[in-house]
């Protein structure tokens, strides 16, 4: 089945597959922090979901915080194993199953930009860079495939190059994290206020996670 989460006012949406219900715990774990209300749409195209399979997985939607859940599926016993729990379920074709999973991953750009704060419990993850106008509160979480740039404080915690990318970078106006990863490479923020008034970026250098002044070259 395939699983898409929205959450409509930090634009964040995450499309995932979920072949299996064994490890459905740490499916869900890495949106136990988002506290704002999501909407849930399971797609199941030639596949049984019994009655009991979606009820384990309509207890872990409750525990995210979901505010609408629906099923679409090609598939009778699934929409009436739906439709015994009060589960609002639709059958359609195969064809028009497909056509919305084509419309929501086109939806999901690769490079984000976020404007506005980002507040404790909130979440954004984005399959490309990650351009923040705003701050990042302690207990938020940003996290990107390739780079983040946040045009403000960033106070939460910031994870760059989800891919394995050592490369990537995290730039910020006030660097201060409660954690910072890039690639596997993972560091604390420090205790310390940042007492430099320029930007600052982190890089891995020698597997170490390092900041320093992010200096614009002037090419002309």
């Amino acid at each position: 089945m395939e699983i898409v989460l929205k959450n409509n006012k930090s634009k964040f949406m995450e499309i995932f597959s979920l072949l299996e219900l064994d490890n459905i715990r740490e499916t869900f774990k890495r949106f136990s922090s988002i506290k704002e209300p999501l909407e849930a749409k399971i797609f199941a195209i030639n596949e049984t979901i019994s009655s009991h399979q979606l009820s384990i997985l309509k207890n872990h939607f409750d525990k995210i915080n979901i505010c609408s859940l629906c099923i679409y599926s090609n598939n009778r016993n699934t929409i009436l194993s739906g439709k015994s729990l009060k589960i609002d379920s639709t059958f359609i074709k195969e064809r028009e199953i497909k056509n919305k999973l084509l419309l929501f991953n086109s939806k999901k750009k690769d490079d984000i930009l976020h404007e506005g704060t980002v507040r404790s419990g909130e979440r954004i993850s984005s399959n490309g860079n990650l351009c923040i106008i705003g701050d990042v509160n302690p207990g938020a979480i940003v996290s990107a495939r390739k780079n983040i740039y946040v045009w403000g404080k960033l106070l939460g915690i910031a994870f760059a190059g989800k891919s394995g990318n050592k490369n990537a970078y995290i730039s910020s106006l006030y660097l201060n994290p409660l954690q910072l990863r890039i690639a596997d490479v993972i560091a604390i923020g420090p205790k310390d206020k940042p007492k430099n008034c320029y930007p600052e970026i982190a890089v891995i250098d020698k597997q170490t996670i390092i900041i320093k002044p992010y200096l614009i070259e002037n090419k002309n």
